[in-house]
């Protein structure tokens, strides 16, 4: 259980981290024109892909751990 909790927050840091990796590379200014805004671009891509691909990762996971019976939900508690 504990196992579960440390991926799922090391999951939303590395979702963070390729958030933070794309503005990076989107707000750096180019250098030397067309070819350095190219691969600006391109590590823009990469990371936002990343991400996307960290995103569906974490959501399988807990969709798989919930069929599995390692994460139950609890809701809300009703007429409280």
């Amino acid at each position: 259980m504990v196992s579960m909790k440390i991926f799922i927050a090391l999951a939303f840091l590395g979702i963070l981290a390729s958030l933070g990796s794309a503005l990076f590379f989107m707000m750096r200014r180019p250098r030397n024109g067309v070819e350095d805004n190219r691969r600006r671009s391109q590590h823009m891509a990469r990371a936002l892909a990343l991400r996307v691909g960290l995103s569906v990762l974490l959501f399988l996971v807990l969709l798989i751990s919930w069929k599995l019976g390692y994460i139950q939900p609890t809701g809300l508690p009703v007429g409280r």
